[in-house]
């Protein structure tokens, strides 16, 4: 018997089917559900602990993407061949999900809560991070746990000046933007996405159009859980004492306010006056509730300290280190601060600063993707390192975080669309990004210093690019948009939605929105905000290195890309490698070749100019076609008594005909020709049915004065000396004209 699941379904705009589908799998979990498109399935879990650990004042939130190899009837990689660490794709997806759920559980919820979305079924044209979120959400809302949900996330791109809803992954491609967008049925939560610079216009639209998508999406989730009819259990996770909340409050609210108004620029001595002023009211307590209502105390000077410096800015448009809303911190750039990195800079806004480089490397630096769904090669990469100590902190120097893996991707996705191509660009590009301080936007740090860096290596970047961090603080009936916000900004603010982009339009950016009710006259004051903000730093970045170096430098690896006919791969590569193996062992390079849409790419990696351009020459002789009136140097490798084979190109030998050899009669042609000889030579003649070729060296030399062609040698009459000689004349003659009939086919 097979158990019968609890359904619902909605189309996309496309007319794609989706389905959610609950009480069929994984039974044991506070809820569950699988979601299919067409082939492809998610399965997503949702467990809580019942209750709260002793002292916990958050809620413990873990969220796993996978994508299991079976899905697509793969083995995965490596010598274990089973699913490992996640790869950098799946931690992306799991962030873009976290960032979506996070805020949507109740303040006072404190439960540990894991949830885990798997790829169980997939489809090489359906890309499944478009449907995670949506999996994610469906769980916890037919779960028995408090959520303040549902919410979905969509991917809207923008092809042939249309949006679309989870498009192909082929139709990518072509896309001029492409977003993830979370939201719930009134509200956008979350964005992040990449665009060719798009205009601040085209952003809100494609906002609006994808938060349409994912009413429809949510709507579908609430169904299912009216069907399911789980009702949500009660908890109890936080004590408060209302008295003790107002003993802070009154003790600590006034002095919070006027930190927040002595517009104290240093982090650190910010921090450590709020410090005192809790400290301070520790003191007011006896020893005994010090220890008893040291949770609570804490709770509420966080309150406390946030809503006066909310209220602070909203009240003076001021900001607490003491800059306008719409002031960018002081800057100051550098580039060529590593002698030995082929490019580097250092880039610094206010607290916040990195050091990046750039090396440049050869196709086999390319990193291999090898996930269950996405497959191939990538050329750009971009590495973000965030040490503690940029924060004045002391911690365990572990495994690369999930932040750092965010944060570097957001400020790749900035700057790919600016890297040129294959055939202007060879190389394959790395930038780490080592930030050495922060407080506030240490991504967007990145994305400038990485657009110096590429400069400062010499890669024909298209345009600077620029980044910028927005925030909000609003009360509902005011609001303020902060331009190149604090670490304090972003932690105690509303949102942060980071921009980048070129003098001409957005690239990237990423927006988590902590508040309901956003309007989008608010995110278009923000976007135009940012741009100007963006602008800025464009300028201080050109008045530090205007464009690209016109040259590499010196040490760096030199590269040459050479397009040629896929026919030609063979000649190059020759029998057994030989061709290729001998012209890298001769000019002192490495050769790679590919076939990349019927054409063969042949890349050659030296480490100085005079090689490259030797196995340059070489490879081009290969695969050079023969014209008729080029005049070429050959090389003799055959005599005949009729003239010479000499290959006048790699793999290419011609007849050079006694004849054309000289003006004069050539009676012996042993006498001024022998193999080995190098000769110049010149196509005279290519034979259209046979493909075979005539030269000629004789029409490159002078013709003497009063030069008369020879008349045609006349046949000699048969001799009859001893009765046998006309036989042996006529046979002579016979195997002569045989060897020229030969020479002729051979021609």
């Amino acid at each position: 018997m097979t158990l019968q699941a609890i359904t619902t379904s909605f189309q996309l705009p496309d007319g794609k089917q989706v389905t959610i589908e609950t009480g069929k799998l994984a039974k044991q979990a506070n809820g569950s559900v699988v979601v299919k498109v067409d082939d492809t399935m998610l399965l997503a879990t949702v467990v809580a602990k019942e209750e709260a650990a002793e002292g916990a004042d958050f809620m413990p939130l873990s969220v796993d993407y996978k994508e299991k190899y079976y899905s697509v009837g793969r083995f995965p990689g490596g010598f274990f061949k089973r699913e490992t660490k996640p790869s950098d794709y799946e931690v992306l997806i799991s962030r873009l999900i976290d960032r979506a759920l996070r805020p949507l559980f109740p303040d006072d919820f404190h439960a540990e809560v894991q949830v885990l979305v798997n790829l169980i079924s997939g489809n090489k044209d359906i890309a499944p991070d478009a449907y995670a979120a949506l999996a994610a959400s469906a769980a916890l809302t037919v779960s028995d746990i408090p959520f303040h949900g549902p919410i979905s996330e969509v991917r809207v791109a923008q092809i042939n000046g249309e949006f679309i809803i989870n498009p192909p992954i082929q139709a990518l491609e072509n896309a001029t933007l492409e977003l993830i967008v979370a939201a719930d049925m009134n509200n956008i939560m979350m964005v992040e996405g990449e665009s060719k610079e798009i205009s601040e216009k085209t952003m809100i639209d494609a906002l609006k159009f994808a938060h349409e998508a994912i009413k429809v999406q949510c709507q579908a989730q609430l169904d299912l859980a009216a069907k399911a009819g789980k009702e949500k259990y009660e908890y109890c996770h936080e004590t408060n004492d209302e008295d003790l909340r107002k003993q802070v409050t009154d003790f600590c609210y006034d002095k919070c306010y006027d930190i927040a108004k002595s517009h104290t620029a240093d982090k650190k001595l910010r921090g450590q006056k709020f410090e005192a002023v809790k400290e301070a009211f520790y003191e007011t307590l006896e020893e005994e509730e010090r220890e008893t209502k040291s949770v609570m105390v804490e709770r509420y000077f966080h309150d406390i300290e946030k809503s006066a410096v909310r209220n602070y800015i909203l009240d003076t448009n001021k900001r607490i280190d003491g800059r306008n809303l719409d002031e960018i911190r002081p800057i100051w750039c550098e580039v060529d601060y590593l002698p030995s990195a082929h490019g580097s800079a250092i880039f610094t806004r206010g607290e916040t600063q990195s050091l990046s480089a750039v090396t440049l490397g050869t196709k086999l630096d390319e990193q291999v993707i090898d996930g269950a769904v996405i497959e191939g090669k990538e050329r750009f990469i971009l590495h973000y390192n965030f040490p503690s100590f940029a924060t004045g902190e002391v911690k365990q120097a572990r495994s690369i975080s999930r932040r750092e893996i965010g944060h570097g991707n957001l400020a790749l996705r900035a700057l790919k669309n600016m890297i040129p191509g294959e055939e202007e660009n060879p190389y394959t590009i790395r930038i780490v990004s080592e930030i050495l301080e922060s407080n506030g936007s240490s991504s967007m740090a990145t994305v400038c210093a990485g657009t110096l860096a590429l400069m400062d290596a010499g890669v024909k970047i298209a345009k600077p690019v620029s980044g910028i961090a927005m925030g909000l603080i609003t009360d509902n009936s005011r609001y303020v948009v902060l331009s190149d916000i604090l670490g304090d900004e972003d932690h105690l603010g509303d949102m942060d939605f980071k921009v980048t982009g070129t003098r001409d339009g957005i690239t990237a950016c990423q927006m988590d929105i902590k508040v309901d009710g956003l309007p989008y006259e608010i995110l278009e004051k923000a976007l135009e905000q940012a741009k100007q903000g963006r602008l800025h730093i464009l300028d201080i970045i050109t008045d530090t290195i205007a464009e690209p170096r016109a040259n590499y430098k010196d040490f760096v690896p030199r590269i040459e890309t050479i397009f040629i006919d896929k026919e030609f791969i063979g000649a190059v590569i020759g029998p057994g490698g030989k061709v290729i193996q001998e012209i890298q062992n001769t000019t002192n390079t490495t050769i790679v070749i590919e076939e990349v849409d019927n054409k063969g790419i042949v890349s050659i990696y030296a480490p100085d100019y005079e090689s490259i351009s030797q196995a340059s020459a070489w490879v081009k002789r290969i695969v050079a076609k023969p014209e008729v009136g080029e005049i070429y140097t050959g090389k003799v490798k055959t005599i005949t008594d009729f003239g010479a084979f000499v290959e006048f190109m790699p793999g290419k030998d011609g007849l050079l005909h006694v004849s054309e050899i000289s003006w004069e009669r050539i009676e012996d042609i042993n006498t001024v020709l022998k193999v080995g000889d190098v000769v110049e030579v010149k196509l005279i003649e290519i034979d259209q049915k046979t493909g075979k070729f005539r030269l000629s060296k004789r029409v490159l030399l002078p013709k003497p004065e009063g030069y008369v062609e020879p008349a045609p040698r006349e046949n000699r009459p048969p001799r009859n000396n001893n009765g046998g000689g006309n036989n042996h004349r006529s046979g002579d003659r016979r195997n002569n004209n045989d060897r020229h009939n030969n020479a002729r086919n051979r021609e």
